[in-house]
């Protein structure tokens, strides 16, 4: 009795049959030989920063990774109201890989903008009683640094000492190090945008954007 979601959902035969078509709201890829692998929902389709994403196509991209057993992706709001992607990863094996191996991992296969920005490792997903992942469950990050490539190395400088000030109020961080890059520890477009505004404002220096993308360490 809702004609519009019925005309929305059900197709004629593109082919000119008599048979319908119900679209099932699901994802899949079909290969070249004809066999269709199922990526997931469409109902969990996000924006981000103007881009439309399949966080299925990012959790069938990670779920391809030896290292990681299950996974979900989420749009997550930060402490600016910038929504960001955030992946909740139980690891094949521990100790889990660190932030680095699979980004690098996942840059090999997907853009930029599909690589999510946060990374909360658990035992296991939280399911519903009736055995479907319980989002509403999934845990906030913390204000930790994540696991890194990357040893822990404190500021030296003064200028080290603002700028570790200036991320770690940008990105909700208590601790990380001058070597850590910035898009390892959560960083984002948007995030870069604000640590760049807070650069020039607090130095009175003029600093390009593109700056912190081609060199995104505090050193």
């Amino acid at each position: 009795r809702r004609p519009e979601l019925t005309k929305a959902k059900f197709r004629r035969d593109p082919q000119g049959g008599n048979e319908g078509i119900y679209l099932t709201g699901d994802l899949g890829r079909m290969l070249p030989d004809g066999f269709l692998i199922h990526l997931g929902r469409k109902d969990f389709q996000v924006k981000i920063s103007g881009q439309r994403i399949e966080v299925a196509e990012i959790e069938s991209a990670m779920r391809d990774l030896d290292t990681i057993k299950e996974v979900v992706v989420m749009a997550r709001e930060d402490r600016f109201g910038d929504r960001r992607l955030v992946a909740y990863v139980v690891p094949n094996n521990h100790p889990a890989p660190t932030v680095s191996v699979i980004r690098n991992a996942l840059a090999e296969k997907l853009p930029s903008y599909m690589i999510p920005s946060s990374y909360i490792w658990l035992d296991a997903l939280p399911l519903t009683p009736n055995g479907k992942i319980d989002r509403k469950a999934l845990p906030v990050r913390d204000n930790s640094r994540p696991c890194l490539d990357t040893p822990l190395v404190a500021a030296s400088t003064a200028v080290e000492e603002q700028l570790v000030k200036i991320w770690g109020d940008v990105l909700g961080l208590d601790r990380f190090g001058i070597h850590d890059n910035f898009f390892d520890i959560g960083g984002h477009r948007l995030a870069a945008m604000r640590v760049v505004s807070r650069v020039i404002e607090e130095f009175q220096l003029e600093v390009p954007l593109q700056s912190l993308f081609q060199s995104p360490t505090v050193a």
